[in-house]
């Protein structure tokens, strides 16, 4: 079993975004005040873009993947949606990260698998009939990856300018899997150690 779902503090230097991983409650407050408990991570400050940088707005296109990763990744989706669906709506976040971090304790996936994984899933959640953005996605392809018997090293983080939230998976060198570039400017806040940056000293990172 993972950490229970705890607050992190993500602190950039105007200001503090707070993230209660047990709610999915998200505050954004000035760094005047004094900080509540939980997990501090220190942001980095965003190069000022003044609201000119291009953000995809398209799906990614097909890319190859092997059949037998499309059709594990269907009931992955599924275990998903229903761990999304299934219990109280304000707890729909912890339950996803919950989700996300069920295999932090198997063998940790190759990049090539972690790859697979991504693509198939998003091969599958085109039938999605509903909302199905990064924190599904990546919570699926975690859990794909725990079918497999291996762990994703998935993450949660902000980004400033302007402030926001992503979910995505990393390989073993720590690189967004089947990302844009703009995804190095998030800062990790939670992963299947828990909150914070990832803990590598406690496992065997593949090359």
């Amino acid at each position: 079993m993972t950490k229970p779902p705890q607050q992190v503090n993500a602190v950039t230097p105007h200001s503090c975004v707070i993230i209660d991983y047990r709610t999915g409650r998200t505050e954004l407050r000035p760094l005047a005040g004094q900080l509540t408990s939980g997990t501090v991570v220190h942001v980095d400050a965003a190069v000022p873009t003044w609201g000119t940088t291009d953000v995809p707005a398209t799906l990614p296109g097909w890319a190859p993947v092997p059949l037998r990763w499309r059709l594990a990744a269907l009931p992955a989706v599924l275990l998903t949606a229903a761990t999304r669906t299934c219990g109280p709506r304000r707890g729909r976040f912890h339950r996803l990260v919950q989700l996300a971090c069920s295999g932090r304790r198997l063998t940790p996936a190759t990049g090539r698998q972690a790859q697979y994984a991504v693509r198939a899933i998003r091969w599958a959640s085109r039938a999605v009939p509903t909302r199905w953005a990064c924190l599904e996605q990546s919570t699926s392809a975690a859990v794909l990856l725990a079918l497999a018997g291996r762990r994703a090293e998935w993450r949660h983080g902000v980004a400033t300018d302007p402030i926001r939230l992503h979910a995505w998976l990393v390989d073993p060198h720590g690189s967004p899997v089947e990302e844009p570039s703009e995804t190095s400017l998030y800062t990790p806040t939670y992963t299947p150690d828990g909150p914070g940056p990832a803990l590598r000293a406690r496992r065997e990172t593949p090359l």
